[in-house]
């Protein structure tokens, strides 16, 4: 089997890291970081790259982003099966599953995530480490500030949501925790003195987080049980649902759902 993978670059070291140990071949696009902020630009970067996929060269699509803030509601498969992880954000694709997730939100709520690729990205303009540096959850890896209650509850449960609700207004001052997500060929990299240093200037509490790419490497090992995969087929649309299987399929003419009606009808 000849996979596609289209992923955002914060994962370029991961993606590529997991592509060297697939067990199919495996090609990477990389799109950049910085759609992270806008839903309908990432959609509409994705959806053309989906379309143009080739059935006579690959036998499916594998996104490497999780919903993203919406991003990816809407999307169509083209002529190949798109495969979609089932994930609200890249932190679940680097510490290995959403249950996982979960259980590190419910242990530290109030936390900014890091991880080197993150680090990378922002520091090529000027991010993190940089004078002025302001975290923002819509353009980091952690929930997006803009989220509904309903949507809040139902990734991160009603005690979770309550605390996130209640300072939603002013997310950057009620961080108290930063974490670094590691990963074995980041050693030498000095990362966990870059995030210690934001920290400090922060006044945050430092955590180190163990990543996990299993969900990532069965993406790519063609691994897609239903219980963390979605695999669509041509004719078939992604629809956001908040609950634990955050995304489903639906065919790709019914009416546009209403988190993207306007930008993918």
């Amino acid at each position: 089997m000849r996979l596609r993978v289209a992923a955002c670059d914060v994962l370029r070291r991961e993606i590529y890291w997991c592509a060297a140990r697939a067990a199919h071949e495996v090609d990477v696009t990389l799109l950049a970081q910085g759609l992270h902020d806008n839903s309908d630009l990432c959609r509409g970067r994705l959806q053309p790259l989906i379309d143009e996929t080739d059935p006579e060269r690959f036998d499916a699509l594998v996104l490497g982003y999780g919903l993203c803030n919406n991003a990816l509601a809407g999307l169509r498969a083209g002529r190949v099966r798109l495969v979609v992880p089932r994930a609200h954000d890249c932190i679940t694709l680097l510490v290995g599953s959403k249950e996982r997730y979960a259980r590190l939100f419910a242990e530290h709520p109030g936390t900014y995530w890091f991880s080197r690729g993150w680090l990378e990205c922002h520091e090529k303009t000027g991010g993190p480490g940089a004078p002025g540096f302001e975290p923002m959850a819509n353009s980091g890896l952690g929930p997006d500030r803009r989220a509904t209650y309903e949507e809040l509850v139902a990734r991160y449960g009603e005690d979770n949501a309550r605390y996130l609700t209640e300072f939603m207004g002013a997310w950057k001052q009620h961080y108290t925790h930063g974490a670094l997500i590691e990963f074995e060929f980041d050693c030498g990299a000095a990362l966990a003195e870059k995030v210690q240093a934001i920290c400090r200037e922060r006044g945050w509490e430092f955590l180190r987080v163990a990543g996990d790419l299993g969900l990532l490497q069965d993406g790519l090992d063609g691994r897609w049980d239903a219980q963390r995969f979605l695999v669509l087929e041509p004719g078939q649309r992604v629809r956001a649902c908040y609950d634990d299987a955050i995304l489903k399929a639906e065919p790709a003419d019914a009416s546009p759902p209403a988190e993207c009606r306007g930008a993918c009808s």
